[in-house]
Formats: C-alpha cells, sequence, structure tokens
C-alpha cells in the first residue's frame, strides 16, 4: 500500500472541510451578512490571522483543525470554544481535542479585535469559519466564500465530542467512510 502524501491529505481534509460547511449552512446564511452592520469585520479577522500565521506558521493548519473539530460536533456553532461549567463540560476536555487542539487564543484576539469596532455583533461561529478559510489562502491553499450569520452555541459536551470526532489513531479508511 503506497504512502499518502501530506497535499493528498490536505486536500481530503478541505473537502471533507467543505463538504461540512456545506452542510451546516442554511438558508438564512449569506456572504454579504456583515456588510451593513459590520463591514471592516472580515478584514479585521484576516489581519489578525495572518499575523498568528505570520508568526507560527502551524497555527493556520491548527485553526482549520480547530474549525473542523467544531463543526463536527452539533454543526459549526464555536462550541469547541467554551469552557467549562457548572451545567457541562467543555468539548476542549474530549480525547480528540485535549492537550491537541490549539489556536483558541488567535480566535480570541480576533473576536477581541472585531469587538472593539464592532461590539456584539459578529458571532465567534462566523469568526472560526472565517479564520479556517483565511488560513488556508495563506498556506497557499484554496478559497472559498464563506456564509455568515452563524449563532454561538450556549452549551457545548464532551461526551458528544468524543462520540462525534474521529481519534487521532482512527485508520485512514476508516475516516473516509465516517
Amino acid at each position: 500500500m503506497g504512502s499518502c502524501s501530506t497535499a493528498h491529505i490536505a486536500t481530503l481534509l478541505m473537502i471533507v472541510l467543505c463538504s461540512m460547511l456545506l452542510l451546516c449552512e442554511g438558508k438564512q446564511l449569506s456572504s454579504k451578512f456583515y456588510d451593513s452592520s459590520c463591514p471592516n469585520a472580515l478584514s479585521t479577522i484576516r489581519t489578525a490571522i495572518h499575523a498568528a500565521i505570520s508568526a507560527e506558521r502551524r497555527m493556520g493548519a491548527s485553526l482549520i483543525r480547530l474549525h473542523f473539530h467544531d463543526c463536527f460536533v452539533n454543526g459549526c456553532d464555536a462550541s469547541l470554544l467554551l469552557d467549562s461549567t457548572s451545567s457541562f463540560e467543555s468539548e476542549q476536555n474530549a480525547i480528540q481535542n485535549i492537550e491537541s487542539a490549539r489556536g483558541f487564543q488567535v480566535i480570541e484576539k480576533a473576536k477581541s479585535r472585531v469587538e472593539s469596532i464592532c461590539p456584539g455583533v459578529v458571532s465567534c461561529a462566523d469568526i472560526l469559519a472565517v479564520a479556517a478559510r483565511d488560513s488556508s489562502v495563506k498556506l497557499g491553499g484554496p478559497s472559498w466564500t464563506v456564509k455568515l450569520g452563524r449563532r454561538d452555541s450556549a452549551m457545548a459536551s464532551k461526551s458528544e465530542a468524543q462520540r462525534e470526532l474521529p481519534l487521532f489513531t482512527a485508520p485512514l479508511d476508516s475516516l473516509i467512510s465516517s
């Protein structure tokens, strides 16, 4: 059996991510969602993401993975970004995320910058989706139109994350068939 190149694996992951994005996006989402309410949102996010990747190139892949792991559990709702509370245990504590998911501080920084120009307007879920696209572009990968207007979740579920996310030990053929 031949080995898969990094480019083939990256392409496969991008296809899966784009497919998940299409499933997550309903008719109410629009690429122009913030055009009037926060016209500089996308450029502000892009600037923050490019700065983070320029400081550490691996961060781009980490941000794409962060978005992938968020979308895999109950859709693209930023639930992965939530810390544990007395009501739920964070998805960050799932075996597939603990001590491996990274880039939370980059998303927080992008959110802080967006909040400084448009308080309470742009969702973390949209920031995460745009960050994944901007990371791909910055690293020389594909671009796509991100439809916006997602709402942030108020809940997270470690157990659902553990059930839904593939394990890092899963063989490629089982990942493809999932």
